[in-house]
């Protein structure tokens, strides 16, 4: 890994950096990311995405696997899966530091049909690898143009595709093409998951997403819990959760205007679903996170 890609990260966060550590730069679908300390657990639905780590070590658990990124690895997310990560190494000495890019299928798509034919992946939606050099390059190329703001509009574009165009060709290229190869499952299920990103909040018969699929209920479900790892009705649970968890502790609303907000029609059951996913009642939770963001723990 170019240590300068490390410098570049590094300087961008000092500036704009939030107090959690987050820093969302210009360019759509770019992240930095902090933790000067060791973090929490955290439950998520990522979208595609890949995460390059410049320092620091971060543990992510899919069901029964658990992937350790180092400095220098690379972290594929090739579906949307309920995932459990946490920084494990970090300090203020030596920060946990990355850089994250969503993935856009449209890209990829594009440019998986003018590359020279190559067998999907077998295996999960989870991947590590050392970071390609060429990946890493794209991408401080990428940190560069920020301090340009007048090129900014103009090329991030281009560069973008550029680093996209890297991962299909480096290590990670076969298991990326499990997301946008022609009819795929992964993509025909990725267009329920959008509707059910979308719509979290409503009723959603599972007939309606199987048809957006193209599949029968029966196909449907099958193949959903094998990308996913879960029921379409698990997996509407997870982002209603991850969602009012999120309510709470970024905007202080009430548990029990959260679980109104998004869905739930029983404040008891949102704290039983709460507790069992989270390890701990909507209050103590909200609480807990309180006092460690305070430095109080």
């Amino acid at each position: 890994m170019n240590d300068t890609l490390l410098d570049a990260v590094r300087r961008y966060i000092e500036i704009n950096a939030d107090s959690t550590g987050l820093a969302q730069t210009p360019i759509p679908g770019l992240t930095t990311i902090r933790s000067v300390k060791p973090s929490g657990l955290v439950h998520a639905i990522p979208q595609p995405l890949v995460c390059l780590v410049l320092q620091g070590t971060k543990q992510v658990a899919m069901g029964d696997k658990t992937f350790t990124f180092n400095a220098g690895d690379s972290l594929l997310i090739t579906a949307d899966v309920p995932t459990l990560s946490q920084i494990t190494q970090a300090s203020v000495e030596a920060p946990y530091l990355s850089l994250v890019l969503d993935l856009d299928t449209a890209v990829l798509a594009e440019l998986t049909l003018q590359m020279q034919p190559m067998p999907a992946a077998e295996g999960g939606p989870v991947h590590a690898e050392p970071t390609d050099s060429e990946v890493a390059d794209a991408a401080l190329r990428l940190m560069r143009l920020l301090d340009r703001p007048a090129a900014l509009p103009l090329l991030h574009s281009q560069l973008v595709r550029e680093l996209h165009y890297w991962l299909l060709a480096g290590r990670h290229g076969a298991a990326i093409r499990r997301l946008v190869g022609p009819g795929s499952s992964a993509q025909r299920i990725a267009r329920a998951v959008a509707i059910l990103r979308d719509q979290f909040a409503t009723s959603l018969p599972t007939e309606r997403l199987a048809a957006a699929a193209g599949m029968s209920v029966s196909s449907f479900h099958q193949h959903f819990r094998a990308i996913t790892s879960l029921s379409p009705l698990q997996f509407q649970k997870q982002l209603r959760l991850i969602e009012a968890r999120r309510m709470m502790m970024a905007e202080g609303v009430s548990a029990s205007s959260a679980a109104f907000s998004v869905g739930y029609e029983s404040v008891p059951q949102f704290t039983r679903e709460y507790g069992r996913m989270f390890g701990m009642p909507p209050a103590k939770d909200a609480e807990s996170v309180r006092k460690r963001v305070m430095g109080e723990d």
